[in-house]
């Protein structure tokens, strides 16, 4: 639950953090700006609150690590989710507003974030999860998107060394192997999840796992 809130803090902090024309950037998501990444930052929050209260007595599905798929077609963009975030992001007219929208959410998934309790289950997507495990999905997904905010952007933070590490953990466990320790956790989770392709020495060191690349949240 502590790295949630660090890396669901930082990434707030990071948007808060954005400034004129650095919402208008090309952000790490196919076919997305920095403004378009926002908007799904505001789906996000918004899954958070009504994950929360979805409980359920059924027995877990999934654990974090299973709610990742191996192998599967990345997002581009132009999809009919990708572009119903793009002209969503567009609608506010302000990215003042945007921000706003986002912080207030933001904020209040924080708040029910510290009163759930962990072992308690919750229903999302057909899933059922553990509250702990779905709140190290939240780390995952925190963690990536910070790396995209930031990816094109100087002057911003970029997400918690610990919160990379633990992100690292879940996608090895995901894909069942350890990525290599001759990655860097920025370069592992950014080849794992096609991010960025991998060099030929990536590769090598990669071995059997590039068949299972690259890995996407469910």
């Amino acid at each position: 639950m502590d790295l949630f809130f660090r890396s669901w803090n930082a990434l707030q902090n990071a948007v808060k953090s954005l400034e004129g024309g650095q919402w208008l950037a090309p952000s790490g998501c196919t076919g997305w700006l920095v403004q378009d990444l926002v908007f799904h930052l505001v789906i996000d929050a918004q899954d958070i609150l009504i994950t929360l209260a979805t409980p359920t007595e059924a027995e877990p599905t999934h654990t974090a690590a299973q709610y990742w798929e191996i192998g599967s077609d990345l997002p581009t963009g132009m999809d009919d989710e990708g572009l119903f975030t793009r002209r969503a992001a567009v609608s506010y007219g302000s990215t003042a507003w945007l921000a706003h929208h986002f912080d207030d959410l933001a904020q209040a998934a924080g708040r029910a974030a510290k009163l759930a309790d962990p072992a308690s289950k919750v229903e999302t997507r057909d899933y059922v999860l553990t509250v702990a495990d779905y709140f190290e999905t939240y780390v995952v997904e925190a963690t990536l998107h910070h790396l995209d905010l930031v990816m094109h952007l100087s002057g911003v933070d970029g997400p918690d060394a610990e919160c990379l590490a633990a992100t690292r953990r879940t996608v090895g466990a995901a894909l069942g192997s350890p990525l290599p320790s001759s990655l860097d956790d920025q370069s592992a989770l950014l080849i794992a999840t096609g991010r960025r392709a991998a060099t030929d020495s990536e590769k090598a060191a990669l071995g059997s796992l590039t068949e299972k690349l690259p890995i996407v949240l469910g």
